[in-house]
């Protein structure tokens, strides 16, 4: 505990000469980042300015000349005016015809001699530029420069030449400016720097100190033993606040570890019942479900009766053989009732373990005789019979309810797919539907579907679940198929 004390304290310290240091490399940053674009931007409009003065005066000149104004005769026509634009100016000028080829130019330029001819890649980009201008930024030895290439057009709008104007980017003035900003902002930034050191110095101080008192009582601390509260005086709120809550916690604790004691067997044997009444409700609903149906259906003068009467003794005698399994081997949900594995065919076992259901509305669909799987009869029937009911709670709301059971092969799975056109299971609650405890339902211990997972794995097959709000469910259980 000391030594997270001690790194508190070093946090706390480094934390505040950090945010001291990295304000003043961020806004150093930002400001020469600034002064970088205004700079840009500032070179970028001037040049504009002056490419559009010159312009005006050029077009001055088209209008008043007694030549013919053609590409041809723009060296005759700016024979000398290229000069005195130029001096008005103070800026370099050259005219080129419309292949890029010199037709005029003042005196040498600044950087380099004046080319015969505009660069192929620059004549490419002005024609395909929307504005039919460009502009190209190089550098030469120290310096920066750009270089304006925008056509002359005559009183029709028709190109005439283009004018070439090369500006040099001046930053002198700007970079001296930067300069004395930077080290005023270091000025400031170093008186801060020493403020934060003695700040951060005393202030950490001050905060474990309070700490180590704590640290020292929380250390004796044992849930086994009579634990004492903590008395310190003098210390900030949040100190006191901590202090406080530790002292309820202790007095909570020790009311705790005897409640726990107490009520914990009784909790365990509680939820072991609530789980086992469940599993033992689900075959009784089925079981009075038949009942009622043979009651209502039963005709004494039927020929049939020797047949019914074995039909509805072997479903009691199934269901009640269920609860007989699951009360004498319930220990957790994953691995009762205990596996008997047998032969079967599935789709015998499917629709009889919907005998037991009344709703007209149940379909069950096959387009095989017999797929063979290797299962518990009673579990196999438990599945059936949980995602059937699951399928019916979900319809109960519906006018044209219906639920649709149907067995098939796929390569070499055996699959039973539930379908219902219900109210359907909202997104946020599919990835947790078949987990234990779990339900929408009002009433219930969410354990049927988290059961039917465990026996569905148990013999290496897996559900999976597709659903939509408002339109229903398909539960979809594959078994893999027995090959004898």
């Amino acid at each position: 505990m000391l030594k997270g004390i001690r790194s508190l304290r070093t946090k706390i310290f480094l934390a505040m000469i950090l945010l001291v240091l990295g304000a003043t490399i961020l806004i150093a940053a930002a400001t020469i980042y600034q002064y970088s674009e205004d700079a840009l931007e500032y070179h970028k409009d001037r040049l504009e300015r002056k490419e559009d003065q010159i312009k005006a005066n050029i077009n001055y000149e088209l209008r008043k000349t007694s030549y013919e104004v053609t590409t041809e005769n723009i060296p005759l026509i700016f024979k000398d005016k290229i000069y005195e634009i130029q001096d008005i100016h103070n800026m370099q000028l050259s005219l080129f015809d419309l292949e890029g080829n010199v037709l005029k130019s003042s005196n040498v330029s600044f950087y380099e001699k004046p080319s015969d001819s505009i660069p192929k890649e620059i004549m490419i980009q002005l024609k395909n530029s929307p504005t039919k201008k460009h502009t190209v930024r190089f550098k030469m030895v120290d310096k920066k420069f750009r270089s304006s290439y925008s056509y002359i057009t005559d009183n029709y709008f028709k190109p005439l030449a283009i004018l070439n104007l090369p500006y040099i980017e001046e930053d002198n003035f700007i970079t001296r400016e930067l300069k004395n900003f930077l080290i005023r902002l270091a000025q400031v930034y170093v008186f801060l720097m020493i403020i934060a050191i003695v700040l951060s110095y005393f202030l950490s101080k001050h905060i474990t100190k309070s700490l180590n008192t704590i640290s020292d009582k929380i250390k004796k601390t044992r849930l086994e033993t009579v634990n004492k509260r903590i008395q310190i005086e003098n210390v900030s709120d949040e100190i006191s606040t901590l202090v406080n809550a530790y002292n309820d916690m202790i007095d909570e604790l020790e009311k705790s570890a005897a409640a726990l004691a107490a009520t914990e067997r009784e909790s365990a044997w509680r939820e072991m019942a609530k789980q086992v009444a469940h599993e033992i409700k689900n075959p009784l609903t089925p079981m009075r479900l038949t009942v009622q149906s043979f009651e209502r259906k039963f005709d004494n003068l039927d020929p049939e009766n020797p047949k019914k009467v074995k039909e509805f003794a072997q479903t009691l005698t199934q269901q009640i053989d269920t609860m007989s399994s699951i009360a004498s081997a319930f220990s957790t949900y994953a691995n009762m009732p205990a596996q008997k594995d047998e032969t079967l065919n599935l789709i015998k076992i499917s629709k009889l373990a919907l005998d037991i259901f009344n709703e007209d509305y149940i379909e069950f669909n096959t387009s095989e005789e017999k797929i063979i799987v290797k299962l518990d009869r009673a579990q196999l029937i438990r599945v059936v019979t949980n995602l059937v009911k699951n399928a019916i709670q979900s319809v109960e709301e519906i006018k044209e309810p219906k639920v649709v059971v149907t067995v098939f092969s796929a390569q070499n799975k055996a699959v039973i797919e539930v379908y219902d056109n219900g109210i359907g299971i909202p997104t946020e609650n599919l990835e947790r539907i078949f987990e234990p405890k779990f339900t929408t339902k009002s009433s219930g211990m969410g354990l049927g579907l988290a059961m039917v997972k465990s026996i569905i794995e148990n013999y290496g097959g897996k559900i999976t679940l597709h659903s939509e709000v408002g339109k229903g469910s398909v539960f979809r259980v594959e078994f893999p198929k027995f090959n004898s």
